[in-house]
């Protein structure tokens, strides 16, 4: 027991530092996450035990390394340049005014909502979306007076809503893999439990939207500069990779650029240096928090909360809630719902397996409350990149995360009202 609270104490110490100091200060912009991850991350290296101090130091930066998070480190590189390069060519504001032309006021927070989840479902990520749609509701808010944070909220929200139901979502295929289920029979479980959580904030949103007034004048819009957009999300839609749909964006932003005398080459380098530094935090703080959860992993925090959560199970409510607790508190140490899913779907399958829970309701709650809280964790990359996009502390963003919310209460609802009977 102790050994296992000690292997996890990093984060204890990461969510303490943050927070306590942020209520002291009484502003959460006060203390940069960077520095609460830089805290936990030297913390977590002087308490790993049993290694020499350079060990350590090679643990946490392969954790830093992987694979994975260089990828992901690709993608912030690639958004930051297409974002900024796409707001100098004028690409933003002529995508924000075809929005505010075609939406009538009242209705942009539930239009916004529901062209991220119609392109989340189409993509199969949560990264793509963001990176697509963060931009342009950033802008939308800029025009309306509308909040910045809860406009970036809508996009994260409707973006999980696709990752969480896709059938090209990496979260649902590992769901269905490690549970040994079809992709069609955990839909069919996951549609009862997302279509309600999603209406409901859909309710929400057109009456939020009702107080919502026009923008005195839109000013026309510039066709030729929407293409990039349109593109981009176009592409995605057809399932093309999200490194070579940002790349698309970013050329196509430069030719029309250039063309339109929107800017020149050198305006254009500028604007992708500028956009690419600008993802620098987030860089640091997604490189910081996977080394970190490394180390954790390595001493057996893992391992540790596994044991715990499975132990007393003794019925099949009891499993389903043992498996969400599993999934979520994974989630939270490793910041990373596929990684989540991988991690505990196999104890997952044996628990369930043991107490008879249905492996399509299995795969729903692995997949479902890993989408829950990989929404709201505010180290999470979707998260981050969304903050970085919208200029905000992620921390801002976490309030008006009512989709996410929605989505968990409503999946444990299902759980303990044995919902849906047929397959519970």
């Amino acid at each position: 027991m102790k050994k296992g609270l000690i292997a996890l104490s990093p984060l204890f110490v990461f969510i303490t530092f943050y927070l306590l100091t942020s209520i002291v200060a009484g502003d959460f912009y006060k203390i940069p996450i960077t520095v609460a991850f830089m805290v936990s991350s030297i913390y977590a290296i002087i308490i790993f035990s049993g290694k020499p101090l350079m060990a350590r130091i090679n643990t946490f930066s392969r954790g830093a390394a992987t694979e994975q998070m260089m990828l992901m480190i690709w993608i912030f590189v690639l958004a930051g340049a297409f974002a900024y390069s796409a707001k100098q060519m004028g690409s933003i504001d002529a995508t924000v005014n075809l929005t505010l032309m075609l939406l009538p006021p009242q209705m942009l927070l539930a239009g916004m909502f529901i062209a991220a989840c119609f392109v989340s479902i189409s993509i199969g990520t949560s990264v793509g979306t963001i990176a697509a749609l963060v931009p342009i509701a950033a802008g939308v808010a800029e025009e309306t007076g509308l909040d910045n944070a809860m406009m970036t909220a809508v996009i994260v929200g409707g973006s999980f809503f696709g990752d969480n139901l896709s059938f090209i979502s990496d979260t649902t295929i590992m769901a269905t893999q490690t549970q040994n289920c079809r992709l069609s029979d955990k839909f069919r479980v996951n549609i009862y439990i997302v279509a309600p959580a999603a209406l409901i904030i859909l309710v929400v949103y057109l009456l939020m939207g009702q107080g919502t007034s026009a923008p005195q004048h839109i000013p026309p819009v510039e066709w030729i500069k929407v293409v990039p957009y349109l593109v981009v999300l176009i592409t995605a839609i057809f399932g093309m990779n999200v490194m070579a749909v940002l790349m698309t964006g970013i050329l196509l932003t430069g030719i029309i650029g250039l063309v339109t005398g929107g800017f020149d080459i050198f305006e254009w380098f500028g604007a992708m240096g500028q956009g690419i530094l600008s993802m620098g935090e987030l860089i640091i703080v997604t490189m910081m928090a996977a080394g970190m959860l490394e180390i954790i992993r390595q001493q057996g925090g893992i391992d540790f909360i596994i044991r715990q959560l499975t132990r007393r199970v003794s019925s099949k409510r009891g499993a389903e809630l043992s498996i969400a607790a599993l999934v979520s508190f994974v989630d939270i140490c490793t910041a990373n719902n596929t990684v989540a899913i991988l991690t505990v779907g196999g104890i997952s399958k044996e628990v369930g397996d043991r107490f008879g829970v249905d492996n399509k309701k299995c795969a729903s709650i692995l997949d479902t409350f890993s989408c829950t809280i990989q929404g709201i964790i505010p180290y999470g990359a979707q998260m981050l990149i969304a903050a970085g996009l919208a200029s905000l502390n992620p921390v801002a963003i976490l309030p008006y995360l009512y989709y996410p919310f929605t989505l968990g209460i409503v999946a444990l609802l299902s759980i303990l009202l044995r919902y849906p009977k047929r397959y519970s």
